[in-house]
């Protein structure tokens, strides 16, 4: 066991031969940890982190390598899509820096931390306790609401996971506010017992999430009985002792006391305690500088009198102008501009984006060049000491520092709101402390801070860096922050972060009045209240093109999707039999399937639901779902139909007029099927770009769907692949309505997406006619309705993604190399043979009926129809690779029909 931390003594050996305090777990835990006492009700003992650089100076590519490491953990046990989609959250002020760290390992994550410094103008977004902490109340307030929506992982990341209390609050606030299916947490050690690991599991499955847990190093503190009255008593009379002994001085002990050699490379410590604690009470004293430590082993302290806050009132704020340069620097101290980039945060209090992060690299290299120019020729010991929450800025500019800067052995800690008793021991983690003012403008009000092992470490320089918010008058005053440390380094320079600020979020441009739904029969051949369309009528444009002629201009890049409409397919008096004995055949399975689908919409989502079908292949299904509560519950639901383009996003419009009229927590978005899942990824994106807008909250983004062949969602009628007859035709089986249409010159920002009404088909029309054929089975399916719905509410309902998976294989099995050419399951491969250019067309060997329609149509179009012995849809539709150049997927230029 490691336990070379000062001098070869492990420096938790003091509190553990005093108190019996005992840490057990990895073999090099003793190395990254030492162990101190503090003033706390809660808790007497501190883990000292040796990689943390909160308390121990310590090398910066140390400290900032441990928390990169634990990213990179993250990133593996996510993969790279899901960490491409993750935010990582930091607790203050401890981990503010380790989480930044954490998020610059997964690689995009957007990152943010929580605080305890309110700041005027900028909304709460959430907030949560901690328990072991005088100070509880931690603050999110992120400049973007938008950071905190989604369901990609959450990762929260804390210096030390002592008994989970502290991430149980957090989860719970969050999850009610914004609900995941996944969270990470992420520590440098992992402390709790047996008990408290099974909580974190439990409470897991009570929410119905996932929670993972990555730490660097695993161990248990063991504390005997009584060990909080015995440290406690401990801690009042050694400083009892020590204000007796020392008098009133400002130097420090002699010696080189805190140069502490870096620990093992292993990327793992943790500091247990909150950085909120108030400051103990009593005297601040220290030894007189030519003097020996005190033989007993005494609290050595930088302070100046018994009470240095009795006749100072609230800090004030940093002044608006500038003041004499007599009044803002001592003579030791050294102002450096560092041309901080405009409009960069300071760190993650309100938002850390990736652009933020390429803006910040970019501007380190000439930042740290005005910091090493300042520097003393003969300075070989610096310190780099950040501000409380200001921990990722110093620590970046250290590590720059460290690297280009030649013979200078760079060290980095922060300041901190923690008070903890300093015994110079080599057996105790904190040998020495400053005691100075609060200068910032702290909501508890003013207040002790404090600076560990520096008094005495012998640095040539320190350089202080502060964000503008601190740059105070107490800052600079004679018993301020620069003063201490003037009294212990030859030279020290203050460099000043501006404080970032969000501006008031822009206000949306207020929307004029949005018409009514359109209803037939003058938009559609559905009766008025079956479905109101939010859509505007483009029937008068022409907008179809041939089909070969589409594919080309959609691969090749040359257009959208949804700004043309291919030519309505005109079925063949042979195909139109094979819809109508389908439809015969499938009525009943249709039925069961719509009501299962609409009984587990009633159980779990709303007793009142307003069903939005995503046109058009969605609106049928909606119809049938809203006419099964009818003839079951006698329940009239809404049903409107609204238009989702892939790469654009769903009809903002659409959705703002429902929350004008409904409750967008009853709103239910329908679709026809699922085929690999990419319109539910679309739809919950446009969501959480919606909300982050507009501020409406609320919507669901949980398709329920009749089939989901690709388990993509939870709320669905089936999971078979078979034949939906209302999939072999376009138009004339969707209340004569286009596919929708999204064109900058058709459709202006308040307005609605377009489709057209094709009332010339009208004598080919069969939508009534299908939806009536399946309703007329309702009744005689009520009790296999009942027993599914039951299996299903009481089964395993959590999507696997098996059809992506599929598509992705099958995709690098035909040498495609692109999932949007492949469109799997019986609906999207007969849209392939029905829109698209088709290559080959894969069925499942055996395969029956329900495939009969796919093989007259490929027979038509001359296409080859390959039959797969393991196939995991009934079949799947290829199209034609030959001009794929230009097909993206994200920008939906290729399309998903």
């Amino acid at each position: 066991m490691n336990k070379a931390v000062n001098d070869g003594v492990w420096s938790g050996s003091w509190v553990a031969e005093r108190l019996g305090v005992r840490l057990e777990g990895d073999d090099e835990l003793t190395g990254m940890l030492g162990l101190a006492l503090r003033r706390n009700p809660k808790r007497a003992h501190l883990l000292v982190s040796n990689v943390l650089g909160k308390h121990v100076p310590q090398s910066p590519s140390v400290v900032y390598g441990a928390g990169f490491a634990l990213g990179r953990r993250v990133r593996e046990l996510l993969g790279a899509e899901e960490a491409a989609r993750a935010v990582v959250l930091g607790y203050a002020e401890t981990a503010t820096g380790l989480g930044h760290s954490v998020a610059d390992g997964v690689g995009l994550a957007p990152y943010l931390h929580s605080t305890r410094r309110p700041v005027a103008g900028v909304a709460r977004a959430g907030g949560f306790e901690e328990s072991h902490s005088h100070a509880t109340s931690h603050l999110l307030l992120p400049e973007d609401p938008a950071l905190l929506v989604g369901d990609g992982p959450l990762v929260l990341v804390d210096d030390e996971f002592s008994t989970g209390n502290t991430v149980l609050n957090t989860v719970r606030d969050l999850h009610e506010r914004y609900p995941r299916r996944r969270y990470v947490v992420v520590a440098l050690v992992d402390m709790r017992s047996a008990a408290d690991a099974g909580r974190l599991a439990e409470f897991a499955g009570e929410i119905g999430a996932r929670v993972d847990l990555v730490a660097a190093a695993t161990g248990t503190v063991r504390l005997p009985e009584g060990v909080l009255e015995k440290g406690q008593e401990l801690v009042a009379r050694y400083e009892a002792e020590s204000a007796g002994a020392g008098g009133l001085s400002s130097a420090a002990p002699s010696g080189p006391i805190a140069q502490f050699p870096a620990p093992p490379n292993s990327g793992a410590a943790a500091e247990a305690g909150r950085e909120g604690d108030r400051p103990s009470s009593g005297p601040a004293v220290e030894a007189d500088p030519g003097s020996n430590p005190p033989s007993s082993g005494l609290a050595v302290e930088a302070g100046q009198e018994s009470n240095p806050l009795g006749a100072r009132g609230t800090a004030r704020s940093a002044p608006t102008s500038p003041q004499p340069e007599d009044e803002r620097t001592h003579p030791h101290v050294t102002r450096v501009d560092l041309h901080w980039p405009p409009g960069l945060p300071d760190g993650g209090r309100h938002g850390f984006t990736p652009a933020h992060r390429t803006h910040l690299e970019d501007a380190l290299p000439a930042m740290t060049a005005r910091l090493a120019e300042a520097l003393p020729a003969d300075a070989r010991s610096v310190l780099v000491l950040g501000f409380e929450e200001l921990m990722y800025a110093p620590l970046r500019l250290a590590r720059e520092l460290e690297q280009v800067a030649e013979g200078v052995e760079v060290r980095y800690s922060t300041t901190t709101r923690s008070p903890v008793l300093a015994v110079d021991d080599p057996g105790y983690a904190i040998r020495t402390r400053l005691v100075f003012p609060a200068h910032d403008t702290p909501a508890d009000g003013p207040g002790e801070r404090y600076a560990y092992n520096v008094a005495g470490a012998g640095f040539d320089a320190v350089i202080a860096v502060v964000d503008s918010v601190a740059d105070t008058p107490e800052l600079h005053a004679p018993d301020g922050l620069l003063a201490r440390l003037s009294a212990h380094a030859p030279q020290v320079l203050l460099a000043v972060v501006p404080s970032y600020v969000p501006g008031p979020l822009a206000l949306p441009e207020r929307h004029p009045m949005l018409p009514e739904p359109l209803r037939g029969p003058a938009f559609s051949s559905y009766a008025p209240e079956e479905v109101g369309w939010l859509l505007q009528d483009l029937s008068d444009v022409t907008l179809e093109a041939p089909t070969e002629e589409r594919e080309e201009a959609i691969q090749s890049g040359g257009a959208h999707y949804a700004e043309s409409l291919p030519v309505e397919y005109q079925p063949s008096e042979q195909y139109q039999e094979l819809f109508q004995a389908a439809l015969a055949e499938s009525a009943a399975r249709l039925a069961q399937a719509a009501g299962a689908v609409t009984e587990i919409v009633l159980a779990e989502r709303s007793p009142r639901p307003v069903l939005v079908s995503l046109a058009r292949a969605g609106t049928p299904v909606g119809v049938l779902m809203r006419r099964w509560a009818q003839f079951r519950h006698g329940l009239e639901l809404p049903h409107y139909a609204v238009s989702i383009v892939r790469g654009r996003g769903i009809d903002a419009n659409a959705l703002r007029w429902l929350a004008a009229h409904h409750d967008p927590r009853d709103v239910v978005f329908v679709d026809g099927w699922t085929g690999k899942g990419a319109i539910t990824r679309e739809l919950t994106a446009a969501i959480r770009e919606f909300e982050a807008s507009d501020g409406i909250t609320g919507f669901d983004p949980e398709i329920a769907v009749l089939a989901d062949p690709g388990s993509c969602v939870r709320t669905y009628g089936t999971r078979e692949d078979y034949l939906i007859p209302s999939a072999c035709l376009n138009s004339t089986v969707s209340g004569l309505i286009s596919r929708t249409v999204l064109r900058a010159d058709l459709v202006g920002p308040h307005d609605y997406h377009g489709a057209k009404f094709y009332r010339e088909l009208a004598g080919a029309d069969v939508s009534v006619a299908f939806l009536d054929a399946v309703s007329a089975r309702f009744a005689e399916v009520v009790d296999a309705v009942d027993a599914t719905a039951k299996e299903l509410l009481s089964g395993d309902r959590e999507p696997t993604w098996e059809g992506w998976a599929a598509v992705e294989r099958i995709s690098e099995e035909y040498g495609i190399h692109d999932v949007n050419l492949v469109k799997p399951g019986v609906g999207e491969t007969t849209r392939v043979l029905l829109r698209r250019v088709p290559w080959k067309i894969l069925a499942r060997a055996g395969a029956g009926a329900d495939l009969d329609h796919v093989r007259l149509l490929a027979e038509q179009r001359g296409v080859p129809v390959e039959e797969v012995a393991e196939l995991p849809y009934t079949c799947v539709g290829l199209i034609h690779p030959k001009y794929t150049r230009g097909a993206t997927g994200a920008d939906g230029r290729a399309v998903n029909l």
